[in-house]
């Protein structure tokens, strides 16, 4: 295999999780009891870019369907954060209604709605046609298309460049990642600003996030990284933030490489920290597939001893880090009897591969079960808050990325 971005020759496979679906491949009754398709899920380290990146298996079609299921404004602490991010940059770069604002990967319009509203001009770009057609409800212009640099030209044609782009959890998301950074380039106003959100490699590795891997993350980034691809499409990192979100993020704010502006002390003091947690040194990455194994004998253990004394364990949240889990696993609804999900996009669907049903939370009302599995565990505190009548009942609640842990 070649390095996505930089073609160098890759050879080793620091962590292998076996074969499975898409994790976002729901299944309804009709298509159940047909084979799905299954993909390798492996992850390789470039030595000489220092991009983390699966094995190519996948087009974008294949992954990023017409009912795709992910919408972001199901989560309400993820509204939250974009209400922030809009408040904060707003301020940040006084925007207002002569500005041009473009979204990548728009979704379900959860950001935009907010510069819809203070009547700021945006677009959005969005390949799924379901969370397209949600945005469309929400009066937000947007176009259902991937991004890429041919399309920045068509943009600019009838638009005009941008002064702020929006990159919120897609740069992980693109297999020709350096013909997506040219279109940023192009895109963008001489003076213009690009903020990009991603999910830092660093916590994926000190804190054994494996089940953020999945077919649709084809990059895992670092600053260290985005630092050498920026420069090579003439654009520069100035400055960076740390999030919460996604189990741990950041976010990087960009532009042209020649705009006069000071670079924040703190870009250097994340590629330093970077390189103090060895996201230089391949060894470092090896040394995942030990702890993914133990996380998998200590599920599987607990899970059937639950089920030997006769516990009803139903998990809760769809999520693709979740499935991912849940198949590397091997566990289904033997071990655990259904899971709920507020998305209703998903509801009275099956997992991909462990065929878990899917169920309306609201069931949880009359059901009597003993454990609650929390499997997007980055936003355990918004659930424990929202089921907080579960604990008072005596359900108890656990989430198993770093071993079993009882909330």
């Amino acid at each position: 295999m070649n390095c996505r971005f930089c073609k160098n020759t890759i050879n080793n496979t620091f962590l292998n999780l076996g074969s499975m679906p898409p994790s976002n491949a729901y299944l309804n009754e009709i298509n159940l009891k047909k084979k799905e398709k299954r993909f390798p899920l492996k992850l390789f380290f470039c030595e000489k870019c220092y991009l983390v990146q699966t094995e190519d298996f996948n087009k974008p079609e294949e992954l990023f369907t017409e009912d795709y299921a992910y919408f972001s404004s199901t989560s309400s602490s993820f509204l939250d954060h974009a209400k922030k991010y809009f408040d904060e940059i707003i301020l940040r770069l006084n925007l207002n209604e002569k500005n041009f604002v473009v979204e990548i990967a728009s979704n379900d319009g959860y950001l935009l709605k907010n510069f819809l509203e203070s009547k700021v001009p945006c677009l959005g770009i969005e390949p799924t046609k379901s969370t397209y057609l949600k945005s469309l409800e929400l009066n937000i212009p947007t176009l259902n298309d991937f991004f890429n640099t041919d399309l920045t030209n068509k943009i600019i044609s009838k638009y005009r460049k941008a002064d702020l782009i929006i990159a919120n959890n897609v740069y992980a998301h693109v297999p020709d990642i350096n013909d997506f950074t040219n279109g940023i380039k192009n895109l963008l106003n001489e003076n213009g600003v690009v903020t990009i959100e991603f999910p830092h490699l660093m916590n994926l590795i000190k804190y054994n996030q494996f089940d953020t891997v999945y077919h649709e993350h084809y990059s895992y980034l670092s600053i260290s990284f985005i630092l050498k691809i920026f420069q090579k499409y003439g654009l520069k990192i100035y400055d960076v933030k740390k999030l919460n979100t996604h189990g741990g993020s950041l976010r990087v704010y960009g532009c042209h490489k020649d705009k006069k502006i000071e670079t924040s002390v703190d870009v250097d003091k994340i590629v330093k920290e970077e390189k103090d947690c060895g996201l230089m040194d391949k060894q470092v990455y090896f040394n995942l597939q030990k702890r993914a194994i133990q996380v998998k004998d200590d599920l599987i253990k607990f899970l059937n001893e639950l089920k030997k004394n006769n516990k009803k364990v139903v998990a809760y949240g769809a999520a693709a880090k979740g499935n991912t889990l849940l198949n590397y696993c091997n566990i289904n609804s033997e071990l655990i009897d259904y899971v709920c999900d507020a998305s209703v996009s998903k509801q009275n669907k099956f997992l991909p591969g462990s065929h878990i049903e899917i169920k309306n939370p609201d069931c949880l009302d009359e059901d009597n079960i003993d454990y609650f599995f929390i499997l997007p565990w980055n936003i355990k505190n918004e659930i424990l808050k929202k089921y907080s009548y579960l604990k008072k009942k005596g359900v108890i609640f656990f989430t198993a990325i770093n071993g079993i842990q009882f909330l």
